[in-house]
């Protein structure tokens, strides 16, 4: 089977490189015949992802003399439709490949923003390579499929496979050839890796926190006050340690550099850590380590559910919400949109009703985890019969 991944942001995005691991090993596919066009294919040779699947670049320089930019620039200049120039970043590396079986948009959540009026015109390109192209393991915020370009170009999607039910039923309405199936990376391996110094294993809370939910607060700088507020509670109420987890690492977006500012703000720094970057599995493993996690990044949230880790989403879009619900059958007090922080103890006081209820919640993470196991071959079989 021939498969052929695109949209891939690059591995410095652990969630990124924990789909395409997990998709590899779901598929079983061969590294040999299959092919991870990549964003930033350097972050994906540093991280190993090469021995599940062959790399080619796939944003590459464009060719200003051909008649392709010419009419690109022409959409631009007197349209405004800059996404045709945007498109052709992809269109050498698209040219490369020929006669693949499969065609995976592996970009979990790119149809969760408004820029994403270029992946019709990338999707028309790739279109010609491939035998069938599916939307892989996706989260859609609903008002973007109002969008008729949007809507026209998942119409023509021969799969869809969402990954939550809440996104699952607006695509369903638009494409009837969609499944729902958890994300991809709720079947990453882990892979032991050294705890770092103050971190307890077993008494310990995860802390992650991105810089992209910042720009979505409405009150500034109450995100930063409230992990602030819990950290201190828990260090002044309990005797658990802080582990500060990065999940992405990219320059302009890397959650490094916040955790750096939360740990420079406390004071006990006997018991609080900052976790060095590893790769997706190796940080699954730290997750896995922890009593609670309270996350923002969606696959760090995910090495924790399913790893049974009781678990808080600071969350600022539709996915958070449709994988909590179908965990656990709703996403109240299980998700806090980052949009409704206003006071200090916003984070504190669901992180208090998640220790009471976290020996119900850890059985239901196990029941969950184990039904989600049924379903493995459940990707392949969609893939190849729908």
């Amino acid at each position: 089977m021939k498969v052929v991944m695109y949209v891939h942001g690059g591995s410095e995005n652990h969630g990124c490189e924990a789909i395409i691991r997990s998709t590899a090993r779901l598929l079983d596919l061969d590294s040999k015949q299959s092919v991870l066009l990549s964003y930033n294919q350097s972050e994906d040779l540093h991280y190993g992802l090469d021995s599940v699947v062959s790399i080619n670049q796939e944003i590459n320089a464009i060719n200003k003399k051909s008649f392709d930019f010419i009419k690109a620039y022409f959409m631009q200049k007197f349209f405004n439709k800059h996404y045709y120039v945007d498109a052709l970043l992809h269109k050498l590396s698209i040219n490369s490949i020929n006669n693949m079986d499969f065609g995976l948009f592996v970009g979990g959540d790119n149809y969760c923003y408004s820029d994403a009026e270029v992946y019709p015109v990338v999707n028309k390109l790739i279109r010609k390579k491939v035998k069938k192209l599916v939307l892989w393991g996706t989260s859609v915020e609903p008002s973007v499929l109002e969008k008729r370009s949007i809507k026209k170009d998942i119409k023509k999607f021969d799969l869809i496979v969402a990954r939550e039910s809440i996104s699952y039923e607006a695509l369903k309405k638009v494409n009837s050839h969609t499944l729902l199936l958890p994300d991809p990376a709720f079947f990453l391996n882990i892979e032991r890796t050294e705890l770092p110094k103050n971190f307890i294993k077993g008494n310990t809370i995860g802390i992650n926190i991105s810089p992209m939910i910042l720009e979505y607060e409405k009150n500034q700088g109450k995100t930063i006050e409230n992990y602030e507020y819990l950290i201190n509670y828990i260090i002044e109420q309990t005797d658990y340690n802080i582990a500060l987890i990065p999940h992405v690492v990219w320059d302009s977006n890397d959650d490094r550099k916040v955790l750096r500012m939360l740990y420079d703000k406390i004071s006990r720094k006997d018991r609080i850590c900052i976790v060095d970057d590893h790769n997706c599995m190796q940080q699954k493993y730290i997750i896995s380590q922890c009593s609670y996690f309270i996350g923002a990044r969606t696959h760090a949230t995910i090495a924790a559910y399913s790893t049974c880790v009781p678990t808080l989403v600071v969350g600022y879009s539709v996915k958070a919400k449709g994988i909590a619900k179908d965990l656990f059958g709703t996403y109240e007090n299980y998700v806090i949109p980052v949009q409704e922080l206003k006071e200090q103890s916003d984070l504190l006081n669901p992180f208090l009703w998640l220790r009471k209820n976290s020996e119900r919640i850890k059985n239901e993470l196990k029941n969950k985890t184990k039904e989600y196991s049924a379903l493995k071959n459940e990707y392949l079989k969609g893939l190849v019969n729908d």
